[in-house]
């Protein structure tokens, strides 16, 4: 037998999610090994929105600085720009200011950024690799695993040498991507569709493209063309690197480098010097693993979940999955969670990742919606009416992908056994608002704080009870049934007139990762109870409870 020490938890997979879980593990104090197979780099990136929650979980790390000092230009415009070719007609725009010109909305102390992961995941990878308790190996993959009731083994190998190691786990988590080889060896399957699109994306060079059109600089432009929408080229890092996607349909097409070329003069309308960098083919899909793990062994992000990128869903659902997952192997590795932790992981996020998914492929058909329009490109009076109508059907179709405060801000844990009801009735989702509330389940609301904080400063470490107002219950009974099975609590007063009302209860219990476990006017009727529930012990325990 080994003498090697058991490491807490072994991440696969070092993209944004699986460095988001070292990360928040690290923050924890939860020591853990990411092994990732490449060097890291990021040749092509896949995403470049960090969408508002994810910035919250930035701002609880302390990294947000470094993304707003990320190299992306402040001061680009974040238009999205509907047209028939950079130099023939616009049909329609959505203008957003830069990202320095764009102020955070009223229910959050954040705001989205424009962060490429290759700028983005540099970020991520110095915030968990700064905790003396993560390790991060490159060039290392795993080669298998097995687990039994206590533990989990894994062999790893490097990938330069060859040289293989055996090393044992309490967890293991997959975060390798929708390729997973933890998710097949477990012998999850992924169900819906496998193939939406067939797409290939071109990166490009060119410093002088803005000043070859009349548009303006803008970051998303989407071709409309007599066949319907057929390209997009976005700006990746706000100056002379540019990723045009050739949308493609479900049969496979694979382009030569002579039609790649006519694709990028087509949609500038004109000949120009440009650099191809890279030419990558991918299928958008839209699936959903049947499960999100087994035993001692859990998957996160793409492992789980893969949709198509139109919405910006995606890395951002992983990283929910992340922190989702990270506080509560920290509650059973440091002692005081129960089994009904992991239970509740797939429970909670699963649900989250099937509305963000059909979202994503909902925005997709809407991209797709011009159709066919022969006379779009006509110099005539037909082709200025079929432009208006066709710009004015679009733009108004394209607002439910860029206006999702509802869906980065307002997923709830509805089911949730670790949650404690309170009876009251679920809100209708909503993809472009978000309405605050301390309903079980929610993300606990942001609250501007007079020392210049917001609530959401208050959460992460352990479980917070706040009373709100001065008429509230002394919740010195909850305090002293956590304590007593060893659950970080921490109790917070609060009076200030706008958080007492934004918490509409006098009593609020919330989690480690920021959503509300229990509220309530009054002491439940059993604190123990209650507590063994949120910490997993005793999950369901409401079912047969009286309700409080």
């Amino acid at each position: 037998m080994s003498d090697a020490p058991v490491i807490p938890v072994v991440i696969v997979g070092g993209g944004p999610v699986g460095l988001a879980l070292a990360g928040d593990l690290g923050w924890r104090g939860v020591p853990c090994l990411l092994i990732e197979q490449g060097d890291g780099a990021i040749y092509q990136p896949k995403m470049d929105l960090v969408g508002i929650r994810t910035m919250e979980q930035c701002r609880r790390w302390g990294i947000v600085g470094e993304v707003e000092a990320a190299p992306y230009p402040r001061d680009y415009p974040q238009d999205n720009i509907y047209l028939t070719s950079l130099t023939g007609y616009e049909l329609g725009r959505e203008p957003f200011p830069g990202m320095g010109g764009e102020t955070p909305p009223p229910a959050s102390p954040q705001k989205r950024e424009r962060c490429p992961q290759n700028m983005f995941d540099p970020i991520l990878r110095r915030f968990a690799g700064g905790f003396p308790t993560t390790e991060i190996r490159t060039h290392t993959k795993l080669v298998g695993f097995a687990q039994t009731a206590d533990q989990v083994s894994a062999e790893i190998e490097d990938t330069e040498t060859g040289r293989r190691e055996s090393l044992t786990a309490r967890y293991l988590v997959g975060c390798d991507g929708f390729g997973s080889l933890v998710r097949e060896s477990l012998g999850i399957e992924m169900r819906g569709t496998p193939v939406l699109t067939y797409t290939t994306n071109i990166i490009f060079r060119c410093a002088e493209l803005v000043s070859l059109h009349d548009k303006g600089r803008g970051y998303r432009h989407i071709f409309i063309g007599p066949e319907g929408t057929w390209a997009t080229i976005v700006a990746i890092n706000g100056a002379d690197q540019w990723r045009m996607s050739l949308i493609g349909s479900s049969a496979r097409k694979d382009y030569s480098i002579e039609e790649i070329h006519a694709a990028i003069r087509r949609a500038v309308g004109r000949d120009f010097d440009y650099e191809i960098l890279t030419v990558v083919p991918w299928a958008r899909r839209e699936l959903i693993a049947e499960r999100y793990g087994a035993g001692r062994v859990y998957l996160a992000g793409d492992a789980v979940h893969v949709m198509s990128p139109t919405g910006g869903y995606g890395m951002n659902t992983g990283i929910g999955d992340a922190v989702d997952l990270a506080w509560k192997l920290a509650a059973l590795i440091e002692g005081y969670g129960g089994p009904g932790l992991l239970e509740a992981y797939q429970i909670e996020r699963r649900p989250v990742a099937e509305r963000n998914v059909t979202e994503a492929s909902g925005n997709l058909r809407r991209m797709l919606s011009p159709g066919v329009n022969p006379d779009i490109e006509d110099d005539s009076a037909a082709g200025a009416r079929t432009r208006a109508r066709v710009g004015a059907a679009f733009s108004d179709a394209m607002r439910n992908e860029w206006f999702t405060l509802g869906i980065h801000l307002g997923y709830r844990y509805e089911a949730s056994p670790i949650c404690w009801p309170d009876g009251t009735p679920p809100q209708a989702y909503e993809t472009s608002t978000y309405i605050p509330t301390t309903r079980p389940g929610a993300r606990a609301p942001h609250v501007w704080l007079a020392d210049g904080r917001s609530t959401l400063d208050l959460f992460g470490r352990g479980f917070v009870l706040l009373r709100l107002g001065e008429d509230a219950p002394d919740p010195a009974p909850i305090a002293k049934a956590a304590a007593a099975v060893g659950v970080p609590l921490a109790a917070v007063e609060i009076s200030e007139p706008a958080v007492v009302k934004a918490y509409e209860r006098r009593l609020v219990l919330v989690r480690p990762d920021g959503h509300v476990a229990w509220r309530g006017d009054g002491l439940p009727p059993d604190p123990a109870l209650l507590i063994d529930c949120v910490r997993g012990v005793t999950p369901w325990a409401w079912r047969a409870a009286a309700p409080v």
